[in-house]
Parts: C-alpha cells; sequence; structure tokens
C-alpha cells in the first residue's frame, strides 16, 4: 500500500474544497436581500480570528446585469454580525449613490 505525501494531502485537500467536496471549512453563503430595486448580497471572508465586512450589490439596468463589490475594514466576531452589517452597509451605499453605483 502507497502512502500520500504532504503534497498530495494538501492537493486533494484544496481539490475537495475548491469543488465542494469534503465536508467543513467552507461557509453557506449568506441569502440576498432586495432593498429598492437593488440586490444586495453579504459576503464576509474570514480576517485573522475575525470577519472582514464584504458584500456584493446587483441590479438589472436596460437588461444587462451590474454590479458592485464592497469591502470595508469593519470587523466582527462572528460570521453572522458580518454579514449583517454588510447588509446594513450596502443599503447606505444605495442610498447614497443609488443607479450610480455602477457608472
Amino acid at each position: 500500500m502507497r502512502h500520500q505525501t504532504i503534497d498530495e494531502v494538501a492537493t486533494v485537500s484544496f481539490l475537495k474544497r475548491l469543488f465542494g467536496g469534503g465536508g467543513g471549512g467552507a461557509a453557506k453563503q449568506a441569502a440576498a436581500v432586495e432593498y429598492k430595486g437593488f440586490s444586495i448580497r453579504p459576503d464576509p471572508f474570514p480576517s485573522g480570528n475575525q470577519f472582514q465586512t464584504a458584500g456584493v450589490i446587483e441590479k438589472e439596468i436596460g437588461g444587462e446585469p451590474k454590479v458592485h463589490r464592497f469591502i470595508r475594514a469593519d470587523r466582527h466576531g462572528t460570521r453572522e454580525d458580518a454579514e449583517n452589517f454588510a447588509i446594513e452597509k450596502g443599503k447606505q451605499i444605495i442610498d447614497e449613490q443609488g443607479d450610480r453605483l455602477f457608472g
């Protein structure tokens, strides 16, 4: 029986995470929230032992999907807190910029 090298194990682990195999590790993507005709999807990411505020704002304009990604300096102790804050930050961005956000 041949044993895998550390590099082989790391490669297999990476590929499983990349293609959705293997349990744990990957967080579920938060549900999008509709706001004033826009869609806000929180997308925080780990930063040290906290979660960085990030998200995506989308809207269809003239039949074409428009996307704006945002990252803020704010960090939170839990993914849920970071998701909730990203939704509020997304609403603030929409209120301040509206459709200009994409132009």
